[in-house]
Formats: structure tokens, sequence, C-alpha cells
């Protein structure tokens, strides 16, 4: 019998995405000037105010401040009557050292034997009804409010566009799992203040959501997903009327309140640990990236149609605790007699393949570079790998790459490993 699955996104301009990326740019700066800093950076803010807190263990020497205006500056709030501006919010800093108890439990005589920096289980996840791997209900609420955020800073059409929204999209499945319908989509967009009337104020902004929005991001879809855009799907647009006051002014903000939003919008699991303003010697954001690394691969290569992977650590240890692999049933790897492959099996060749220990994870990814401002808004998973210029200290430009768990780069080992 057909289900329903919801997913959500939310803005660049929500309160916690505020947060996340101040954290997260804040982090890249340590980073930019010392690779093994240790930082775990805590934002909070509201109406006109912006705190920051947390542990630093660094040889770099990074002025907060600026870096806080500045992302909410390129987020959009610089105006005053939004109640929270880049030019005049208070700013707090309350950074200091790292204790020297955690910092005892990470580092060891060689890095390679690096120990993980807290305990807890990650997951990672990857399906194949989408493009990139990703549940389609959470990929479309985060595309529909990435145009909107395109269409407020792009400024010629929608020019009444607020920084802060929220999207919500409901698919319906069909018995075999496959997406066969969108049959409801949610927008809450904040606005400016209107002349006219409330019910004509919320009459233009559906009509601008269905007749602009709308089209932009079919636009980007392929053609078995634009089918998927009916007449029959439900709308809800500011379903509760008049949103002028948002942002950190209408609700305070906090780093990681977003962690469903962060990755799969519920489908899969997730372990309870959020990512932004964490150097990568947490393994709450850097084996969330080694799971969804091995789960997308496991996919592209044929080996299920769905995987979900746990990795679990102790604090101070460098090899995980347990590797966990489900394929929800799914499972297309067979062993050499043309059994299907059981879950365990699966779980162990994944560890043949992949080194989880953390030193590992962090140099297979890339995570010492200061790559995270870019992750802290529309979802850490299912962006496209690529590359960005650094600026560095002594005046040189440096190429990292980007998003490096999402680089299809281990498939041609997962099918040697599989016989695939």
């Amino acid at each position: 019998m057909p289900y329903l699955f919801t997913s959500e996104s939310v803005s660049e301009g929500h309160p916690d995405k505020v947060a996340d990326q101040i954290s997260d740019a804040i982090l890249d700066e340590y980073l930019r000037q010392d690779p093994a800093a240790k930082v775990a950076c805590e934002t909070l803010v509201t109406t006109d105010f912006a705190l920051v807190a947390g542990e630093i263990k660094s040889t770099a020497h990074v002025d907060a401040e600026p870096i806080i205006r500045e992302v909410i500056r390129r987020i959009g709030y610089n105006k005053p009557e939004y109640l929270f501006n880049a030019d005049t919010c208070e700013v707090m800093n309350r950074l200091h050292e790292q204790s020297p108890d955690i910092n005892q439990g990470v580092v060891r005589a060689t890095a390679e034997e690096q120990g993980a920096g807290d305990q807890g289980m990650m997951f990672g996840y990857a399906t194949n009804e989408t493009a990139n791997y990703m549940p389609l209900g959470l990929d479309l609420s985060h595309r529909l409010l990435r145009e909107l955020s395109a269409l407020r800073k792009e400024g010629r059409e929608m020019t009444y566009l607020r920084p802060d929204a929220k999207s919500q999209v409901t698919i319906r499945y069909a018995d075999d799992n496959t997406p066969e319908a969108i049959e409801t989509i949610v927008v809450s967009t904040q606005h400016d203040e209107f002349d006219a009337d409330e019910a004509t104020m919320l009459r233009r902004i559906e009509k601008d959501i269905k007749t602009i929005l709308i089209p932009r991001v079919k636009a980007q879809l392929d053609a078995n997903t634009q089918a998927l855009f009916t007449d029959s799907i439900t709308y809800h647009i500011n379903p509760t009327g008049k949103f002028v006051i948002g942002g950190p002014h209408g609700d305070s903000g906090l780093t990681g309140r977003k962690i469903i939003v962060d990755t799969y919008g519920g489908k899969g699991a997730h372990g309870g640990g959020a990512f932004s303003g964490k150097d990568s010697s947490k393994v709450d954001r850097s084996a969330a990236y080694a799971a969804r690394h091995i789960a997308k691969n496991l996919v592209a290569a044929g080996v299920a149609d769905q995987v979900l992977v746990q990795v679990a650590y102790a604090i101070g240890v460098a090899e995980p605790v347990g590797v966990f692999v489900t394929t929800y049933g799914t499972t297309q790897a067979s062993d050499g007699s043309g059994a299907k492959l059981t879950d365990g099996q699966i779980a162990r060749k994944v560890q043949n393949i992949f080194d989880l220990r953390p030193y590992a994870i962090v140099q297979r990814l890339g995570l010492q570079n200061p790559i995270f401002a870019e992750s802290a808004a529309y979802g850490h998973m299912g962006r496209e790998a690529g590359t960005k210029q650094v600026n560095m200290p002594d005046g040189s430009t440096k190429t990292v790459e980007t998003f490096t768990w999402e680089k299809l780069d281990y498939v041609d080992k997962i099918k040697a490993e599989f016989g695939l």
C-alpha cells in the first residue's frame, strides 16, 4: 500500500542556521591559520545579539567579531527593521582554551593512532531515488529554499522576501518504495510589510511561489522528477499568515538544532551529534561524513538500492567499536554461490575497504582544510564535490576540495571487493 514520507529544510536566514554558519565560519578561520586546530564553537543569536562560546586549542589568533558580522551581512540581515543587523548587533566572545582532559584523549604518540574526540554513534545513508543519492523529499526541500534565497539576492522578482524561510515536502511512495507523486509542499517565507491587506498579501506570495519559484526548481530536475509536479499537489504557503517578524528577532537560534535538516530529512537514522563548529577530531562530524561517503559509494556501485551505515567510537580510542550496515532488504550483491550477501557480510567487506580510524578519515576526506562554512546551510549531504581557493596566512593561495564525502571515488574498489 502506498505511504507518505515528509522532510523539511530551513533557509540560511533561519536563526538556528545563522548560528551554524557563524560557528563554521569561525572554525574555518582557525583551520586556515592552523590545520591542526581543535575547535568546538557554539553560537547563540537573538534580537540584535550574537554570542560565541566554546573550547579552542590552536596556534591561530582569530578575531571572531568581524567574522560574525560578515556572516550575518552575507546572509542578508543588514537592515535596521530586521532587528538583527550585521552592523549594529552586540557581539560577545566567550571562546576559551580546550580542556586538557579532552585533549589527552585525542592526541597520541603517532598521528595515525589519534583517538576519537568523543564517544557516540554516527550514521550515513544513501538511496538511488535521486541523482545525488539523497531522499527526494529532503532534496526538493533544500532546492526550494536555495532558489528562494537566489531570488531574494537577485532582487528582480519577489522583492519583498526577507532571509528567514522554511520548506517541507511530502512524497507518496509506491509499494516498491519508489516515489510516485509529490503530495504536499509547504513554504513559509519571511517578507516585508505589504501595503495591501493580509488576504491580498497571501494571494500574491502564493502566486509567486507557484509561478516563479516552482518553475525555477523544476528546471533543475530530471524529466522523471519533473513529472511528479502535478496539479494535484496540495500547497500550504505561509499557512500562519503574516510573517514579517522572523530571523533571530522572531526566535533565538543555536548551533546544532537542525541535525535532521543537515543530514537525511528523517530517512535512515541519526546518532544525535551536531556538526557545525566542530573540527574533524570530533567524530560527530568526521565519522558522519565518512559513513555518508561509504553509503553513497555502496549504492552507486550497485551493492544495494539504499544503505544505512553506522560507525561507533569510544573517546580516545582510534578503532571504531562497531560497524553496522543495513540495506533494508535491497541488496543486489551476491556471494560466489549466487546467494545475496547478508548485511553482516557487507559490513565486513566495508571494513576491508575503508580505514575508519579518525586520522584516516581526516586524511582521506581532507578535513583539516577550511571547507565547512559552505556546509552550514542547505544540508551537509547531497552537495556537489568541488574546489575552492583559500588565501593562506603567508600570502599564497591554496586550492582545496569541498564536500569530499560526496565523491564517488571508491566505486571501483567496492565493485572489485564485491565482485560486481
